[in-house]
């Protein structure tokens, strides 16, 4: 297991990072060209700043005991296509059961 986290929407990395450092979870944050990041201590993958760039990455590495960090319905519907969990920021996690009425209400 690890967590992969969408950086680029979320605020709240390194409310991430502490956590996943005590209990040695591997963290893996995938941004784009546009920022920087070095918490010194996850995985950081630079992807380009085209659409969807980072979700594409994400889903290309994503295993099925992952937990993915995002704001985004649509590549949280992708992740639990998947079979791995995806959590948004503020605790919210996406389910089969919650997903498609928060896609709809987008």
């Amino acid at each position: 297991m690890r967590i992969l986290v969408d950086t680029d929407v979320c605020p709240v990395n390194e409310i991430i990072i502490q956590p996943a450092r005590r209990r040695k979870i591997p963290v893996t944050m995938l941004i784009d060209t546009a920022h920087e990041l070095d918490d010194g201590y996850s995985e950081v993958i630079t992807v380009s700043r085209q659409a969807d760039s980072a979700d594409y990455t994400l889903m290309n590495i994503l295993a099925h005991n992952d937990i993915v960090v995002t704001q985004d319905f649509r590549l949280a519907a992708m992740v639990l296509g998947k079979g791995a969990k995806a959590v948004n920021q503020n605790g919210l996690v996406y389910t089969d059961e919650n997903i498609n009425g928060l896609l709809m209400g987008r």
